[in-house]
């Protein structure tokens, strides 16, 4: 009996297959859901005093909201015009888009634990917008590095990733002063 027939050889395709999904992934949707968050907890801190969960749930359910459009936006706009879209396609566009999703749960996570460092209202909101930021940085180094680029263009990409956090960052003391 081979491998094929006892079914580890479709396992191990299996596995290779989303190894070479892993290498070639696009993490766009993390960079694009950090930016989200830190505009929600603005949009959140300009508005008054939000209890935590309330702002936990604002983030998390605003990304939820994001994905569902850009998985619509994918399925639809693109692939309709050549074919109907099958299962297959429908859970690997959801799965490419998911980091928008995951982004939003590193600053929802710290406005969770900002009581237990004794943050006010404030202080949480400028954590949670320091994740973000950082979050945003995080994954377009990731893209870079997953992609092979070198050193010098990783840098580059932080750098511009960290000039638009302090682009939000100025917004956010604007619109608060």
């Amino acid at each position: 009996m081979t491998a094929d027939e006892t079914g580890t050889g479709r396992s191990t395709d299996r596995r290779e297959r989303r190894a070479a999904h892993r290498a070639h992934a696009d993490y766009t949707g993390g960079v694009y859901g950090s930016m989200l968050a830190a505009s929600v907890v603005i949009g959140a801190g300009t508005l008054g005093s939000f209890p935590r969960a309330e702002l936990v749930l604002l983030l998390l359910l605003t990304s939820l909201v994001f994905w569902v459009a850009h998985v619509h936006a994918e399925l639809f706009g693109a692939r309709l015009a050549r074919r109907t879209p099958d299962r297959r396609v429908i859970l690997r566009v959801c799965r490419e888009e998911w980091p928008i999703v995951k982004a939003a749960v590193p600053p929802a996570a710290a406005i969770a634990v900002s009581p237990v460092l004794g943050l006010d209202v404030q202080g949480t909101l400028w954590l949670a917008l320091c994740v973000a930021v950082t979050g945003q940085v995080g994954w377009s180094v990731a893209a870079a590095h997953r992609a092979g680029a070198p050193w010098r263009l990783m840098a580059i990409t932080a750098t511009v990733n960290v000039l638009l956090g302090l682009a939000i960052v100025a917004v956010k003391i604007a619109v608060t002063h």
